[in-house]
């Protein structure tokens, strides 16, 4: 089985190239949904974050308001990484529960966007970077209805796509034509499955 990382900053098209991984037959699984899934679950991560954080980011149904977080973690990097301590162990430990029910020529991509700035790209085979510069991230994100002051604090918690660049195994230019990057992705597609069909 192989497992790749796929990252990139805000608005540089994550999601997109996810989508065109699946599209080959990968299997894909974003770490934001799993999170999220495990808010949802009301279990061990649901339990401590509302502990560390309060009941005031709780919605009327007891749920965890994702915003509200949001708004308390992107503007206190201190609180930030406390989230992170708590949900990235949760997350890895779920990833290791799901990638034990694939099949043994699978390809996983896990679509997630702190790999480098945390640390956990030994977790992976390869890390696979959606590349695209500030403008254009900035531009894509403002068109979904971010708020610019809502990019530029995320944007500040996340390692420069250009040194980004450096680390990555492989790269997926998001910057401009989407053909280009259907015709990259198809490229990487061709590689991965390659290197499945040969492990033993």
């Amino acid at each position: 089985m192989l497992k790749i990382a796929l990252t990139g900053n805000i608005g540089s098209g994550k999601s997109t190239v996810a989508k065109l991984f699946e599209d080959c037959g990968f299997y894909v699984y974003d770490a934001d949904k799993i999170i999220k899934d495990l808010y949802r679950e009301k279990g061990e991560v649901y339990e401590k974050v509302i502990e560390v954080f309060g009941r005031e980011i709780l919605s009327e149904d007891n749920s965890i308001d994702t915003k509200k977080l949001a708004d308390i973690v992107f503007s206190d990097r201190g609180k930030l990484k406390i989230l992170e301590d708590i949900t990235h162990s949760a997350l890895y430990r779920r990833l290791d529960e799901v990638f034990k029910t694939l099949p043994k020529d699978a390809v996983a991509i896990v679509e997630a966007s702190l790999v480098l700035e945390k640390k956990t790209k030994g977790r992976y085979d390869f890390l696979v970077l959606v590349y695209a510069p500030y403008d254009v991230c900035k531009l894509r994100s403002l068109a979904k209805g971010i708020t610019q002051e809502d990019f530029e604090r995320r944007w500040k918690n996340q390692m420069d796509p250009e040194e980004k660049l450096k680390r990555a195994d492989y790269v997926v230019d998001n910057s401009g034509d989407l053909k280009k990057t259907k015709e990259r992705v198809a490229e990487l597609c061709k590689l991965f499955k390659n290197f499945v069909s040969f492990q033993p």
